[in-house]
């Protein structure tokens, strides 16, 4: 099993923001106020009501979907079992996709009456996140071009 540079660098960052997901999402899943206590969600004071029920459908989704896909990828990967690009790929996606639909609701918000928040945070976080997926994405459809080599 090659687990050279690539390999960490999915691995690492990707047990970072799975922890961090669990954390922030996982828990406002259960009880978004203690989420906006924690400082892992915002108030509806801060984004309307509707934007607080937006933040929580993530949260929610996070905690069926997401969270387990990600969790099961990454097991997956480090066990090198068949399926893990399947699962992998699946989560990656997502880890795309969330990064960008937060970044521009808080840019096309910004003008929007009562949504009240620091956009300097969604600037650095979110693009960073949604590189390391791309990145990912690119190296599980790499690896999947070597393994349909490899039984060729």
């Amino acid at each position: 099993m090659n687990r050279g540079a690539l390999y960490w660098w999915l691995q690492i960052p990707g047990w970072i923001l799975l922890a961090y997901l669990v954390y922030a999402q996982a828990i406002a899943a259960f009880d978004y106020e203690l989420g906006v206590r924690m400082g892992t969600q915002e108030s509806a004071e801060r984004i309307t009501e509707v934007g607080a029920a937006f933040w929580f459908g993530f949260a929610f989704s996070d905690l069926v979907i997401y969270i387990p896909l990600l969790g099961t990828g990454l097991i997956g990967h480090w066990l090198q079992r068949p399926w893990w690009r399947v699962i992998f790929g699946a989560a990656l996606g997502i880890t795309v996709y969330w990064p960008v639909v937060v970044l521009a609701t808080a840019v096309d918000a910004r003008d929007a009456s009562g949504w009240d928040i620091d956009e300097a945070a969604y600037w650095i976080v979110p693009p960073i996140i949604a590189v390391w997926a791309l990145w990912g994405l690119l190296m599980v459809a790499r690896t999947a071009g070597d393994a349909a080599k490899d039984t060729r």
